[in-house]
């Protein structure tokens, strides 16, 4: 297909197209001439995940094309899983103070987890422990291990279902999952936060 029909089967506007072609955020297409090309359904895939990055994601077009690094590298898929968060993550998380790092390590050894010592997302865990410790709120441990065992039945179900055999397919499937899912389950959260204090407190005027 033209770049014209590769825009209607995306849904991508040909200057955003030729715009991440520049940027090699799209592989090019097969030259059919001095300014035309032959694009296929791998370009419309590729499309329609760049757009979830840095569309509905918001990822910068630097993080979008660490995430892509991940998907086309030769790399076992664990390792690229964990390249992949790292890549969604952005940047690293300012350095924690020592009891921050130490309550995200206790809390992950708890769990039984096993994750990369200098990964993203533990160092983030860290800082925001510190964080609201330092604010003179911290979370109840209790409560923590609730929230624990709430996202280990989360991401256990998502881990399940991610496609097997093909890396880039499985890389794919988490990073499509995490960018579109994680609205989905803030906005859960504050609906269910809304529902009980409905329960607590009683219904302010326009409730459902």
């Amino acid at each position: 297909m033209l770049v014209s029909a590769l825009a209607a089967a995306s849904g991508v506007p040909v200057p955003t197209i030729k715009y991440y072609l520049r940027e090699g955020l799209l592989p090019p297409g097969r030259a059919t001439g001095a300014t035309r090309a032959e694009y296929g359904e791998e370009h419309v895939r590729r499309l329609r995940l760049v757009r979830a990055l840095a569309e509905v994601g918001g990822l910068p077009i630097a993080r979008v094309k660490d995430v892509l690094a991940c998907l086309d590298g030769a790399t076992p898929l664990t390792t690229a899983l964990g390249a992949a968060h790292d890549a969604l993550a952005g940047s690293p998380a300012p350095e924690a103070p020592a009891n921050g790092a130490a309550a995200a390590e206790a809390l992950v050894a708890d769990a039984g987890w096993r994750v990369e010592a200098g990964c993203t997302s533990l160092a983030q865990l860290g800082a925001a422990l510190a964080a609201l410790a330092g604010a003179g709120f911290p979370v109840d441990p209790v409560a923590l291990r609730r929230y624990v065992r709430a996202a280990d039945e989360v991401a256990r179900e998502e881990v399940d279902a991610i496609p097997g055999g093909d890396t880039a397919d499985a890389v794919e499937f988490v990073v499509l999952g995490t960018v579109l899912h994680e609205p989905v389950l803030l906005a859960l959260r504050r609906l269910a936060q809304q529902h009980h204090s409905v329960h607590r407190f009683g219904a302010p005027p326009g409730t459902c």
